[in-house]
């Protein structure tokens, strides 16, 4: 069956040094230690080590072979958005990020398809890069849960939610920055327990905001099968109903009408959590979603999909016809 993973990450191999260059900040850089490995360096800091899966496209090729993936839609790091950055800043790095996507989908458009990154602490400039990326043939844009810990309903945000509405640009809701990381490091934790919240967080936000109701043809979906948002979604109606005073203030409307009006990737790690946000959204607003190449994703990707108990309708719609309608293909 025809397979677009629409949740895949990429950096360009070879990163300036945007701090040195700019005069503050810790801006990411990559420490290429040995063939084919590299750490990428936040400050004195490793964040994280990557392998050439996360920078050569010929590499992923190959391991999309491997995975029975036609396409991968890419789109950067979440580390790379550098919102807390001066916005001009972050203009020429979102510009480097999206050039090197650029390349790589124009080098192979039967492979691959481009989310860009904008800085969204200025919606003017986002606007503009957005515009730019549109016009160089991306399909939308790739967004964090939160932008410097203000929330996606805020008014700031609604001139870059129109631009993207007309534009038809597909929008994917990405966790990070994790609220309350500072104060749970250990474990992982937020990876494990922040990013499910950060990302009912984002829909939350833009439900009882109202940008749903302000931009009714916006294409969103969001990262992890939604997070925690939809195994909570009846606590969240019941918060609404109960506590109007509190959270209908500015939409009045029940947050499970929103059901099945945006997407959620499929990367939720079981059966029957899987056939749960299918009952709750449809088949059709579930995209074969897998984090590639990250060891939190996806082992394979798509085989959560591929072996589920699903009809082979669903299965097709999930890997291959509900990515399409999102991304306008």
């Amino acid at each position: 069956m025809f397979t677009i993973d629409t949740h895949t990450h990429i950096i360009p191999k070879n990163l300036p040094d945007f701090s040195k260059k700019f005069g503050y900040g810790e801006f990411i850089t990559l420490d290429h230690h040995a063939q084919g490995r590299a750490w990428m360096v936040q400050g004195n800091k490793r964040f994280r080590e990557i392998t050439d899966n996360c920078w050569d496209p010929l590499v992923r090729i190959e391991e999309m072979k491997q995975h029975k993936a036609d396409m991968q839609v890419i789109c950067t790091i979440p580390v790379m958005f550098s919102y807390w950055a001066k916005a001009k800043d972050c203009l020429e790095v979102s510009q480097f990020l999206n050039d090197d996507i650029a390349t790589t989908v124009n080098n192979h458009p039967d492979k691959f398809i481009g989310l860009a990154t904008v800085p969204m602490q200025d919606a003017s400039l986002a606007i503009k890069e957005l515009e730019r990326c549109m016009k160089n043939g991306y399909k939308g844009v790739q967004i964090g849960s939160n932008v410097n810990d203000l929330n996606l309903s805020e008014p700031q945000f609604d001139e870059f939610f129109a631009a993207c509405e007309k534009l038809n640009a597909a929008i994917l809701v990405h966790p990070w920055q994790m609220m309350g990381q500072e104060h749970m490091a250990k474990y992982w934790l937020p990876w494990l327990v922040g990013m499910p919240a950060e990302i009912s967080r984002a829909i939350c936000s833009m439900i009882f905001g109202g940008v749903f109701e302000k931009y009714k043809n916006l294409k969103v979906c969001f990262a992890h099968g939604g997070g925690s948002f939809l195994p909570t979604i009846s606590r969240i109606e019941h918060g609404w109903d109960c506590r109007p005073d509190l959270v209908a203030i500015d939409n009045p409307i029940n947050p499970k009408e929103y059901l099945g009006k945006f997407w959620v990737d499929s990367h939720v790690c079981d059966h029957k959590m899987l056939q749960y946000i299918i009952d709750l959204v449809g088949a059709d607003k579930v995209v074969q979603g897998s984090d590639y190449p990250f060891p939190l994703g996806e082992a394979v990707p798509g085989e959560l999909v591929r072996t589920a108990p699903l009809s082979n309708e669903n299965k097709e719609i999930i890997m291959g016809s509900a990515a399409k309608t999102w991304l306008s293909l």
